[in-house]
């Protein structure tokens, strides 16, 4: 929890001012006892011309008026506490906020992949909003409790030394139940969040894969899933939960047989002379007291060990490294550019391998070539031949496991400022992203101060200008992900994204599997027109054919490279990919 305790840097006034004022409401309760023992023994008790029990009414209605302004000023105490508590609270969680996010988009995509989603939503939102609620609570109630309690032993001492025992076994006895539920309960929270993680998941998959999920009948199974993960994360709630709630009743039972044990020692002193009954009334009182804060303290801790358990979950993101191996230290982006060595093939390929996770195999295995600028390279290959693969290290998605990639001369990983790099690459994913706002916001993503016309220019050679202006322009909406746009319009809106950007590398991975054949040529025919070194991932040899280069995968090796017509004559894995594809002499098969 020490980087968690930084965030409270800026806020640290707040965070002193908000206990102080707690304290200052507490010392105002202390003194409440007193006035009611003195209302008891001298406003109640008095004898007034020998008639008895007639009271001093005027000395109690002054003591009244005294309890009432102490009221007063503690409501005042109390609401200026909770808000320097609360501004407290709500600014840290705000900065760890930040930050989380700052630290997720500068994981790469091999840590995505080891994290997952689920996990990522849960420290956002859920964790966070825990550790919001236990700082507030921390901060009105750690200082408040104990002071309290510790203050009405005091108070019982100064009133009568024979009853401090009493009040010393009662809070001794209260300790031990606090620090044992506390002690059980950190651990088994941090596994409840964690369960928490699966349930959020399902809940994910279910939302997002709604259609495919109905299209193969498969809600009774994904029910059964979702109820198994659910009925795990309540019994472990139930579990730990339960535990907690046996500090209340503990609570209630050990300090009621402290009260009594008070009563019963307390008339006998009362009988003796050595206490008045409103002593005895305040030692109760001060006993109420102490058992009202220790359930509070009790509560505070429970909800301190969800917050201390959220936190260190949030804290192992932050702290954790981005798996990217980057060699070009606090370099700019000029310098990045300007130490390009001339003389070099623009792309090169050297001998890579891949893979995703450490011990596990190869996604690619010695893969090399070259690209010249301006080249045009199709990926071919199976399903899982570690196409999306080859062309994600090229923009240093992933880090290559052996070998090295090199864009103008430079190590991918020697750009020291890492945008530089991509910002000269456009990419085109395989599950196409848009984001809820306009098409006009969505465009600008790839170059912020596009104008008009720049925009529709790009919209025309990704095949998208018609259907555009037919809903409206550049300013028509975009719901959230897109589901406004059918599967082809959401891949020719991103082409034109990255298009717009005009960069030096397009990467097409997979993006016109949604268009038909006649959509998918103009698309190349107006791509194939730019100043730009192209790669295009498919599983068509319709899209690779007319490339300069192809680079036919199959289970993560390099089994052949070459144009159309060399790869039809030496490659087998590509002559059977063109066949299944093409009738002979008939053209390719729709």
């Amino acid at each position: 929890m020490k980087q968690i305790l930084t965030y409270f840097k800026p806020y640290k006034g707040r965070a002193l001012l908000g206990p102080l004022f707690k304290l200052l409401e507490a010392t105002f309760e202390l003194l409440v006892p007193f006035v009611v023992a003195l209302i008891v023994d001298k406003g109640l008790g008095a004898q007034i011309d020998g008639k008895y029990p007639f009271a001093d009414k005027p000395y109690i209605y002054g003591m009244c008026a005294l309890l009432g302004g102490f009221g007063l000023v503690g409501l005042v105490f109390s609401v200026t506490a909770q808000y320097f508590s609360a501004r407290t609270a709500t600014g840290v969680s705000a900065g760890v906020r930040k930050d989380l996010f700052r630290k997720i988009q500068s994981l790469s995509y091999k840590d995505f992949d080891r994290l997952g989603e689920a996990t990522m939503l849960t420290r956002m939102t859920s964790d966070v909003d825990k550790l919001q609620t236990g700082i507030n609570l921390f901060l009105r109630l750690f200082l408040r409790s104990p002071f309290i309690v510790f203050g009405a032993m005091i108070c019982a001492l100064v009133i009568d030394s024979g009853s401090f025992g009493i009040f010393a076994a009662a809070i001794v006895a209260l300790a031990a139940v606090v620090y044992a539920v506390m002690f059980l309960c950190m651990p088994l929270y941090k596994k409840s969040q964690e369960k928490l993680d699966d349930v959020l998941l399902s809940t994910r998959e279910n939302l997002t894969g709604a259609r495919v999920l109905r299209a193969f009948c498969r809600e009774n199974s994904e029910r059964e899933i979702f109820n198994e993960r659910n009925e795990t994360l309540n019994k472990s709630r139930k579990f730990v939960g339960g535990i907690a709630a046996i500090t209340n009743p503990l609570t209630f039972a050990l300090v009621n047989l402290a009260i009594i044990w008070l009563l019963y020692a307390g008339a006998i002193r009362v009988e003796s002379g050595a206490l008045t009954q409103g002593e005895v009334i305040a030692l109760y009182n001060l006993m109420g007291q102490i058992l009202i804060e220790l359930i509070k303290l009790a509560n505070l801790i429970v909800t301190v060990t969800k917050a201390a358990a959220c936190g260190s979950r949030i804290e192992a993101v932050l702290q954790l490294q981005p798996s990217l191996e980057l060699r070009g230290g606090a370099e700019t982006a000029a310098d990045d550019g300007a130490k390009a060595i001339e003389n070099e093939p623009f792309i090169v390929y050297d001998q890579v391998s891949a893979r995703y996770n450490d011990g596990a195999e190869e996604a690619l295995s010695g893969i090399s070539f070259t690209v010249s600028k301006g080249e045009t390279v199709g990926i071919i290959g199976g399903t899982g031949s570690g196409k999306t693969t080859l062309v994600n290290l090229l923009p240093h998605f992933y880090d290559v496991s052996a070998g090295r990639i090199s864009v103008n001369g430079k190590d991918v990983r020697e750009y020291g400022a890492q945008a530089f790099l991509r910002e000269r690459i456009g990419v085109v994913p395989q599950k196409a992203a848009l984001f809820k706002g306009t098409i006009r916001e969505n465009l600008l993503w790839g170059k912020a101060d596009a104008t008009d016309e720049e925009l529709y220019a790009a919209l025309r050679i990704a095949q998208a200008e018609e259907f555009v202006r037919e809903k409206g322009g550049l300013d028509a909406p975009v719901e959230q992900g897109g589901k406004n746009f059918s599967g082809g319009q959401k891949q020719r809106l991103t082409i034109a994204r990255a298009i717009v950007r005009e960069p030096e590398i397009l990467i097409l991975d997979d993006s016109s599997s949604a268009l038909d054949y006649a959509t998918d040529a103009a698309l190349r025919k107006e791509i194939g027109k730019l100043p730009m070194t192209v790669f295009i991932v498919s599983q068509r040899a319709s899209s690779v054919r007319n490339a300069d280069r192809i680079i036919v995968l199959d289970d993560g090796k390099a089994v052949g490279q070459g144009d159309h017509e060399t790869l039809l004559k030496t490659c087998e894995v590509y002559r059977e990919i063109y066949d299944s594809q093409y009738d002979a002499g008939k053209g390719e098969r729709v």
